[in-house]
């Protein structure tokens, strides 16, 4: 504990509005193989399709998701990441999981209670104003676009056989820990991804590139030779 600082100082001064239809909601917290951040999942759908959205601040987060705007009141907030039925949160080193996870469990749990939309979907295409660059599944697309035009790199005839090997292997587990993958391009033997929520930043992604992406791309398909990872 930091001195001077109790986990409930963290919550109290963050007042919920009082709402007069309530939406019954279960939330269970899970461990990530990323020690920052913990899985939040809840019992209804919080962004529909395929959205991703990684916020990495409260300014991203006031675009188009409430609740993540909420979270990053906390001071150990550092990043949430929404996907399906998934709140990702991850936190600085100030304090441990210990001590803050079944507030924060109980804090989401309480909000959805209150609030029938965690995300409101049709600003998400206004965060490419904010950043730069967020395609409408949510994820960043500056660092792509800048792989892509340094590398020179352009559509291959690997691209779809890429893409369906990581969306029926890899991304269930990926999503399932709390994170997600983008396929971004192939050239020379390189298969170029990009991993965000848990798995961004997370100590074991080099294992899961090299013993697990890595493994099955180059036994699926002779040309790949490689698996990258892009910031």
């Amino acid at each position: 504990m930091i001195a001077g600082v109790t986990c409930d100082s963290n919550f109290k001064h963050l007042k919920k509005p009082m709402a007069s239809k309530k939406f019954p909601t279960t939330v269970y917290a899970e461990m990530t193989p990323n020690p920052a951040t913990m899985k939040f999942v809840v019992d209804r759908k919080l962004v529909s399709g395929l959205h991703q959205l990684d916020f990495h601040n409260v300014k991203e987060a006031m675009v188009c998701s409430p609740l993540a705007a909420e979270l990053f009141n906390f001071p150990f907030v550092v990043g949430v990441f929404i996907s399906g039925e998934i709140v990702s949160v991850t936190k600085d080193e100030s304090l441990g999981w210990e001590m803050i996870v079944m507030q924060l469990r109980e804090y989401i749990r309480e909000w959805l209670v209150d609030n029938e939309f965690a995300v409101e979907e049709d600003k998400i295409s206004e965060l490419s104003e904010l950043v730069g660059g967020i395609d409408q599944e949510g994820k960043s697309a500056v660092s792509i676009d800048k792989l892509i035009e340094s590398e020179n790199i352009s559509p291959s005839e690997y691209d779809e056989q890429i893409g369906e090997l990581l969306n029926e292997y890899v991304r269930p587990a990926v999503e399932q820990d709390g994170g997600a993958i983008d396929f971004v391009g192939f050239k020379d033997g390189v298969v170029y991804v990009q991993l965000r929520g848990a798995c961004s930043g997370c100590p074991s992604s080099t294992e899961t590139l090299k013993g697990g992406i890595e493994t099955l791309l180059t036994s699926k398909i002779e040309s790949v030779s490689e698996v990258v990872a892009i910031a």
